[in-house]
């Protein structure tokens, strides 16, 4: 029976599109692509995932690449990348449902430690994580999807059953890492109702919930 639900953030809780966060601070149109594409380079954030690079270290790369008159205003994308991001529509009324029926709720993401310091300033994402019975944040610990030691740290960390979790991401590779210890997988599509129906097709089956 699944009794634990652990989410991760980026496309899945909240919504992740490095044009659209961009163009909130690049007001020149053709631009908004080629400084997205340097500010949110993977370059970048697979150490900021990892905790092995700093937001000095960033900017100081973003400026490197960039003609001087738009590296302030890229800077600026970076800074505010955190409250430029909106939530995933219909995911705060499942994390909702879930808590109702007496799930429990863990977050676990690739996302860096400034995230961790500073998602409570931005009031949607610290009244939602606010429900979650667990925070696991790659870069605070230095290890990321989809290695298998993450998943093992969550499951040691919360004293948790992985026959008892589901783990929710859309990204096909973390789902697998999953389940190389033991944890069932749902592929998010982005679509809130299909993870509805589907939590609650696994609870009836279960025995857990009726109607």
């Amino acid at each position: 029976m699944i009794k634990n639900y652990i989410f991760d953030f980026g496309n899945v809780l909240a919504e992740f599109y490095p044009e659209r966060m961009t163009a909130g601070y690049i007001t020149n149109e053709k631009e908004i692509k080629r400084v997205a594409d340097i500010v949110f380079d993977r370059l970048y954030w697979d150490r900021l995932d990892e905790g092995a690079i700093t937001d000095e270290e960033v900017k100081a790369g973003i400026r490197s690449r960039l003609p001087e008159e738009l590296c302030d205003d890229a800077c600026k994308v970076y800074d505010n990348w955190i409250s430029s991001i909106i939530p995933v529509k219909g995911m705060y009324e499942v994390i909702c449902g879930i808590k109702n029926k007496g799930g429990k709720l863990y977050l676990l993401s690739n996302i860096s430690k400034g995230f961790a310091e500073n998602y409570k300033n931005i009031e949607w994402i610290n009244k939602l994580l606010s429900m979650f019975d667990g925070l696991v944040m790659s870069g605070e610990i230095g290890i990321v999807k989809p290695h298998k030691e993450i998943f093992e740290y969550v499951l040691d960390k919360f004293n948790l059953k992985a026959e008892e979790c589901i783990f929710i991401d859309d990204r096909d590779e973390n789902i697998l890492g999953g389940k190389t210890v033991g944890i069932k997988g749902y592929l998010f599509d982005g679509d809130a109702e299909n993870l509805r129906k589907y939590i609650k097709g696994m609870l009836k089956k279960s025995g857990a919930s009726k109607g």
